[in-house]
């Protein structure tokens, strides 16, 4: 007959035993909610100190709503008009 094995919480220094995904109970929690400086449950923002989940090209809904915001607002302003060149007109001491 084998001896079941103890696993523990993968955290360091903590010594309770391990639920799922390799944690404890309160350390699993803290995982579930992003709070653990560990893998993330799922993939986050990119933009500094933002921890919500990623939506699209790596930022969460909200930057990436300012983003495209930001780009459409300056595909809508005019391109100032290339100055055209002086046509040269004769002179008038012709």
């Amino acid at each position: 007959m084998t001896t079941p094995t103890t696993e523990h919480c993968k955290i360091e220094g903590c010594k309770r035993p391990y639920r799922s995904k390799g944690y404890c109970n309160v350390h699993f929690r803290k995982w579930r909610r992003g709070e653990l400086e560990a893998k993330p449950r799922y993939k986050t923002c990119g933009e500094e100190n933002c921890r919500k989940p990623m939506v699209r090209n790596g930022q969460c809904q909200e930057h990436y709503d300012a983003w495209d915001a930001s780009r459409k607002a300056a595909a809508a302003t005019p391109v100032a008009e290339t100055a055209k060149p002086a046509s040269e007109e004769p002179s008038a001491k012709e």
